[in-house]
């Protein structure tokens, strides 16, 4: 999948069914977290920063490799 730079925004990822299946499996407790309907105009850029508050950087790293192979 092209991630345009990480420009994608995370609206485009989720309207996307296999790139919305790997966020589920991956995270699927927090995928019903209200942040997530307000992260929608966010870019990939910008959700990989916040997310690196809370997740380790190897799980960062491999969500993005899965993504860019899709």
């Amino acid at each position: 999948m092209d991630l345009r730079g990480k420009q994608i925004t995370v609206g485009e990822l989720l309207s996307n069914p296999q790139s919305k299946a790997v966020f589920q499996r991956r995270f699927g407790k927090w995928m019903k977290h209200p942040m997530v309907g307000a992260a929608q105009g966010l870019t990939l850029a910008q959700l990989e920063e916040m997310a690196a508050v809370y997740l380790p950087r190897k799980t960062i790293q491999e969500t993005l490799r899965e993504l860019e192979q899709l």
